[in-house]
């Protein structure tokens, strides 16, 4: 159900979210008797994301869409200036409000939808929890509103102290803007006496920061932050897009996106298990943890061997049973780097496409190879 890695990481969330932590582990159960079923059929989706626009204001380093090797970056055209409509969201909460699913936003960069405000409306108005994934910059504009709807949860993205987050980030000023946002959600969160939006700092290792990680214990005790996570590095081989190309082939689809993945981390996961070692060692007013949550041996792995498989989680992926993926388009999709798609919720609605003949496909053959080899090292590989 929660894999046993995050046992401690799901207490947490748990000991601040009691309620909202139940519903996910019910929700789980449900999905994992859906995989070990194995026809495919799948239990209403403990959550859904909706990948707002591929839009983004920033264009930090190691970003698989906007970074040195980021596909969107090399796309470009008019595409890109789509968006997911704000009634489109509507319609697919109206569906599924009283399923109860977890709600992400994401894009790029969610607070450049030109509706953003009307979804999360949409959103705390359906009774459902409601969590951002945002690089913080336009926090000041948004701030009263986030808090007076009662929002949940602002995961924001920070690389390090100022100077260092704006070397990876590539923009003067930057720092100070995020932390100027998270300023004035605090401050709009003590006028009105409420608790939320949780304020979790997002802090992705790479090769420019991991030498320097302690640096984020400041910037979240700064930034009065409820939680402060390290993300390891996503990361491929040459090697493994081949391998992959059988998978497209065999589902007629693409996984281009991948490519903004494939590059070498540039780390020295021994230096890393130290650093590691040393946040941990350190106390803090708010939950630290590292996800996925490697041992020194698995970290190794992790970074070191180009055939890397999960030793210390299970091989085996079971998101598609469990979260949905919206793009801007409308269509349904099993993962973000996948253009393999269920349906479109603007065409059949949601629920239609969830559990579609192409969903049930998909399913069928994850299910039959465990994993598909460009996933390895996927986040939510490890969430489920």
């Amino acid at each position: 159900m929660i894999p046993l890695r995050n046992s401690k990481r799901f207490l947490s969330k748990t000991l601040r979210q009691p309620g909202y932590a139940v519903r996910v582990a019910l929700r789980r159960l449900r999905a994992y008797a859906a995989y070990k079923r194995g026809d495919g059929v799948s239990s209403p989706p403990e959550a859904i994301t909706f990948f707002l626009t591929r839009l983004c204001n920033l264009r930090c380093r190691m970003c698989g869409q906007w970074g040195d090797q980021g596909v969107t970056k090399k796309e470009g055209g008019d595409g890109l200036r789509n968006v997911l409509s704000a009634d489109a969201v509507c319609r697919a909460l109206g569906e599924v409000r009283a399923l109860r699913p977890n709600i992400t936003l994401f894009g790029g960069e969610p607070f450049l939808h030109p509706e953003i405000l009307r979804i999360m409306t949409a959103v705390k108005e359906s009774g459902l929890h409601g969590l951002v994934i945002t690089n913080g910059t336009l926090l000041d504009r948004f701030a009263r509103e986030v808090v007076e709807m009662g929002w949940d949860e602002l995961n924001i993205s920070v690389d390090g102290d100022k100077a260092l987050h704006e070397e990876i980030r590539g923009l003067p000023g930057v720092f100070d803007k995020i932390t100027s946002g998270i300023g004035m959600v605090n401050a709009a969160k003590r006028k009105m006496r409420r608790k939320t939006p949780l304020i979790n700092l997002q802090c992705t290792i790479s090769k420019y920061n991991y030498e320097r990680l302690e640096v984020l214990l400041d910037v979240a005790r700064q930034a009065q932050a409820d939680s402060l996570t390290f993300h390891h590095l996503i990361f491929l081989g040459n090697k493994v897009l081949e391998e992959h190309k059988r998978v497209d082939q065999m589902l007629g689809c693409s996984s281009r996106d991948w490519e903004g993945f494939a590059f070498e981390p540039g780390i020295d996961p021994k230096r890393l298990f130290e650093k590691m070692s040393d946040v941990l060692s350190r106390p803090a007013p708010f939950s630290v943890d590292f996800y996925p949550n490697l041992s020194e041996q698995g970290l190794a792995e992790y970074y070191l061997r180009p055939d890397y498989m999960p030793s210390e989680y299970a091989p085996r992926c079971v998101s598609p049973w469990v979260c949905a993926y919206v793009f801007p388009d409308g269509s349904m999709r099993p993962c973000l780097n996948c253009s393999f798609t269920f349906g479109n919720i603007n065409e059949t609605g949601f629920m239609k496409a969830w559990n579609s003949p192409e969903a049930l496909r998909y399913r069928r053959e994850l299910k039959k190879e465990g994993i598909f080899p460009a996933c390895r090292r996927c986040t939510d590989l490890y969430r489920y």
